[in-house]
């Protein structure tokens, strides 16, 4: 059986997860990082998610900007991923347990999700409906959801400090 807090507690004792905790500047830095991050992730999934619903760049094709943003987003995604298990390794065992952190991580797998099915179902056929004045509902919920989900994680990382 796996043993998650086990896990955590060692975790939280490892060299680099006291120094997290330890020093001075590198918390806020290794944090501030993780804001970069997340501007390149969400800024990136959001153009693209505005475009779907089509609130913005009606005139760009889907696929172009897949290919302008989505390796921003990728880029995004490796730093949160880097600086997210940082953070959450200098206070493994306080954070673990707590509500919004896991309903922060059930949104990324959501997210994750509902990226994996667009990419794998509707964008596959994006060339004979990206021209169209109207992104097909299957598009369009895939960039609510998206936007939803993203702007929810933003929210739910901000309020993790302030729930035990």
């Amino acid at each position: 059986m796996l043993d998650l807090l086990g896990w955590c507690q060692w975790l939280e004792n490892t060299s680099f997860a006291a120094m997290m905790r330890d020093s001075t500047w590198l918390f806020p830095a290794v944090e501030t990082v993780h804001l970069i991050g997340i501007v390149f992730l969400v800024g990136s999934t959001s153009v693209l998610d505005l475009r779907l619903l089509g609130f913005a760049l009606k005139g760009t094709s889907i696929s172009r900007l897949t290919d302008r943003v989505l390796p921003w987003a990728w880029i995004g995604f490796a730093i949160q991923l880097v600086t997210g298990f940082l953070l959450f390794a200098s206070e493994a065992t306080k954070t673990y347990p707590n509500e919004v952190f896991r309903l922060k991580m059930l949104m990324i797998a959501a997210a994750g999700i509902n990226a994996m099915v667009f990419h794998l179902t509707t964008n596959r056929k994006a060339a004979d409906w990206e021209k169209d004045h109207s992104t097909p509902m299957a598009a369009k919920f895939a960039g609510l959801a998206s936007i939803v989900l993203w702007f929810g994680i933003v929210i739910a990382g901000r309020f993790i400090a302030y729930f035990d």
